[in-house]
Formats: structure tokens, C-alpha cells, sequence
């Protein structure tokens, strides 16, 4: 599932690879990676959802991340987890961790957050792909103005939402 982004240069449109790519550890992610890929298109970030095992597909994976030319990676797992890691040490750009919620919710949080020294990567909530997708866009956002501007607008959405919501609870 790719969403692209059009730029336009001398009157055609040239697509870009995309700027974020989601990987599952299995398909049965696809639900959290789904919300990642929706807050993504709502600030226009090209994106890519693929699935790819560090443990049944390591060549597979090495291949993926080394070919890439991704800015961010989101990583989605639950159970070990390693995928996160695996993908952080297959390059030096950001590595955000998604841990998924199961059986032992313990076990996938930790294998995201407890990275040796040198080899980063950035935890979000249990199942929380929307927010792996906000972060992404906040680094992206460093170098792109038109992003930030644009988490400012949707900053402001939310407050607004909240006053709202204060405003209907009080009467």
C-alpha cells in the first residue's frame, strides 16, 4: 500500500519514493500500521506499509532498510520484538517502535525500549501507530516548514476539541 506524494517540477509530476516506510512484523499488525498510515496521509507524508520478520526474513529485511531511501521507519511488533532493533541496526536513520498489545504486554514494550548503547530507537504507546506516525512527522518537520506549520494546525484542532468537549460537559 503506497501513498505517494506529487511534486510538481517544470509543469509534470514527478512521485517520490516514500518518505516513511511501516513495516509489520506480520499481518496481523496491519490494523496499528493502518493508523499510522492514516495519520500520515492526513499531513500528506508519503508512506509505504510492507511486512517483513526479523527472525524468518532477516535478508529480506536487511535488503528492504539498506534499499530504502525512507526518511523514518516506523516498526510494528508484538511478542519479542526485535523487529525494531533489527531495523536499527540496518541504519543510522530514526527507528520508531510500535510495541503491539497481547498475551504479555510486558514483553514487547521492553524488547523496544531496552537497546544496547549506539543503536537508538523511539518508543511509542502499546498499539499507538497514530502517534509513531505524529513523531515521525515531528522529525520530519525539523527540515520542513510546511509540516510544521501543519502539526501546529492540527495541535490547535485538538485544543479546540477540548474546549468543546469542556464546554458540552459543563452545560
Amino acid at each position: 500500500m503506497v501513498v505517494p506524494i506529487l511534486f510538481r517540477t517544470r509543469n509534470r509530476s514527478v512521485q517520490s519514493m516514500p518518505v516513511v516506510l511501516i513495516i509489520l512484523g506480520s499481518k496481523s499488525d496491519l490494523e496499528i500500521g493502518k493508523k499510522a498510515l492514516t495519520m500520515l496521509q492526513k499531513f500528506g507524508v508519503g508512506s509505504e506499509i510492507v511486512v517483513a520478520s526479523a527472525h524468518r526474513t532477516p535478508e529480506r529485511l536487511w535488503k528492504m532498510v539498506r534499499e530504502s531511501d525512507a526518511k523514518v521507519f516506523i516498526t510494528i511488533a508484538g511478542l519479542a520484538a526485535a523487529l525494531p532493533g533489527a531495523v536499527a541496526s540496518y541504519t543510522t536513520k530514526p527507528v520508531i517502535g510500535v510495541p503491539v498489545s497481547g498475551a504479555v504486554n510486558l514483553d514487547s514494550i521492553l524488547s523496544i525500549v531496552q537497546m544496547p548503547p549506539g543503536i537508538p530507537v523511539a518508543a511509542v504507546g502499546l498499539d499507538r501507530g497514530e502517534n509513531a506516525a505524529i513523531l515521525a512527522v515531528e522529525m520530519l518537520a525539523i527540515s520542513d516548514v510546511r509540516l510544521a506549520g501543519k502539526l501546529e494546525e492540527y495541535r490547535k484542532e485538538m485544543a479546540d476539541k477540548i474546549e468543546k468537549d469542556s464546554k458540552e460537559v459543563q452545560g
